[in-house]
């Protein structure tokens, strides 16, 4: 969050499963703890604490040709998910700790709970 107070420009790029084209809003974003603003963000129960509000400063649409050619929804085209590293292995290499498998089922086991 210390790089969204200390550079408040944002371009997010909105993707659905299976089109091609995005959505691309650029804007100005704020932390935001407001309770109102925050209510609606709640999933099973809980409720967010912190949120994240963009101004909208531009909003367009991307065409398909790089995803098509990319295949990126082509499950055939797609590297096999044991040939990357997991979210765990990632974050750990990244704070330079010794991996643990058991922070990859740990992760797992949360994703499982969300839904």
């Amino acid at each position: 969050m210390g790089e969204l107070v200390a550079n408040p420009e944002v371009g997010l790029l909105f993707l659905i499963p299976g089109f091609d084209e995005t959505l691309r809003v650029n804007g100005t974003a704020a932390l935001v703890r407001d309770p109102a603003l925050l209510a609606p963000l709640a999933v099973a129960g809980k409720q967010a604490k912190l949120g994240i509000r963009v101004a909208v400063r531009e909003v367009y649409l991307h065409c398909a040709r790089s995803f098509r050619r990319a295949r990126l929804w082509d499950p055939a085209a797609r590297p096999p998910r044991q040939r990357l590293p997991s979210l765990a292995t990632m974050v750990m290499d990244m704070a330079a700790m010794n991996y643990d498998p058991a922070v990859d089922r740990r992760v797992e086991d949360a994703m499982g709970k969300l839904y």
